[in-house]
């Protein structure tokens, strides 16, 4: 058996992205058609975290899209761990889990503002791991809120960041963009006194973080009045809140989004491929040792003319490596003719 050694050159490796809708569905955009929680979490979950399933696939098919969380650096807004205990709460457990995640610092306070202020509590928005593969696609949310008779409808800056030649801000999480009021990254013209484009008096409407494929939403700007860009939604501080079992401010964001109808956002995944370029010279491969080539009796050429114009038919590529071990096996689509004549060029597609 011959072989060809392969140069440098003929190695290409091309990366391209895949974009595609982030819910199990299919489908772009998540609606309250498609919406449910389940009653029948195991505990203590239901403390910590609501998670919400696609509607559409119901019993041991249903699939949880995504989970809302509320955290408070005083513990408020859920049943205390312990009554003795004032201010160990599942609330104050996820300010700190998402805390570290985002800073890595167990000392930092959440700040959604270009000054000094910081927020003592959080909404975290966890799209389930299943739904999305390498990361959420900065550009692609759209997330309809309303609450009473107030709606508003937010994105990430990743487009007006892009657009205006922005710095990109990074954490522990990686890629940082603020939620805005607006869709598709860019912001809504702000009418609202002495707020940017976007922006409310108290300062973005949280992160959006498409490295983990969270979103953390600012209770503070979503309080405010409509006036002030808000929608008045509430949260509950009380330490036993009436559902013991799940924290109301869970049901109020869960209840925002349901009643907004439109949750949409895509992921993005890096689809890497090897190119192997495959030059065959005219001298090369135009005798072979199939049985169809040779007399079985005599081993000499079955037929004489293919002693000085001999034609191979090459239909697969192998790719060995030095120790002559075979890695990986191309066929081609038909055969192909090869004579002293003619030479072959065959781009061998890896991809991983």
């Amino acid at each position: 058996m011959s072989f060809t050694t392969l140069a440098s050159t003929d190695f290409v490796i091309s990366s391209d992205s895949v974009v595609a809708p982030a819910w199990t569905s299919g489908l772009p955009t998540l609606t309250n058609s498609s919406m449910i929680t389940s009653s029948t979490a195991a505990s203590p979950a239901p403390q910590f975290y609501l998670d919400v399933y696609d509607s559409a696939l119901t019993g041991s098919t249903a699939q949880i899209q995504f989970s809302i969380a509320y955290g408070n650096i005083y513990g408020s807004g859920s049943k205390l761990y312990n009554t003795l205990v004032p201010g160990m709460s599942p609330s104050r457990t996820t300010y700190g889990q998402y805390r570290n995640l985002v800073y890595a610092d167990e000392t930092k306070l959440f700040n959604f503002e270009t000054g000094n202020t910081s927020s003592p509590d959080i909404f975290a928005i966890n799209i389930n791991r299943n739904c999305y593969k390498e990361s959420l696609f900065p550009g692609t949310l759209k997330l309809t809120l309303v609450s009473g008779s107030s709606t508003i409808t937010l994105t990430d800056d990743s487009v007006y960041t892009t657009n205006n030649n922005l710095i990109i801000n990074y954490g522990d999480c990686g890629r940082i963009f603020n939620i805005i009021s607006g869709s598709y990254g860019l912001p809504t013209t702000s009418a609202i006194s002495g707020a940017a484009a976007g922006y409310t008096p108290s300062g973005s409407y949280g992160f959006f973080l498409p490295d983990i494929g969270t979103i953390i939403l600012n209770p503070r700007a979503l309080a405010l009045p409509a006036a002030s860009g808000g929608i008045n939604l509430g949260v509950d501080t009380s330490s036993n809140p009436a559902l013991p079992s799940s924290s109301l401010s869970n049901n109020y964001m869960y209840s925002a989004i349901y009643n907004g109808n439109c949750f949409q956002l895509n992921s993005q995944e890096t689809v890497s491929a090897n190119y192997v370029f495959v030059r065959v010279g005219n001298q090369d491969y135009n005798y072979s040792n199939n049985p169809s080539f040779l007399s079985g009796s005599s081993g000499q050429l079955i037929y004489p003319t293919l002693v000085n114009s001999p034609q191979t038919y090459p239909t697969t590529v192998g790719l060995y490596n030095n120790n002559g071990d075979l890695l990986a096996v191309a066929k081609m689509s038909k055969p192909m003719m090869k004579d002293f004549t003619h030479e072959m060029l065959v781009r061998v597609k890896l991809d991983w």
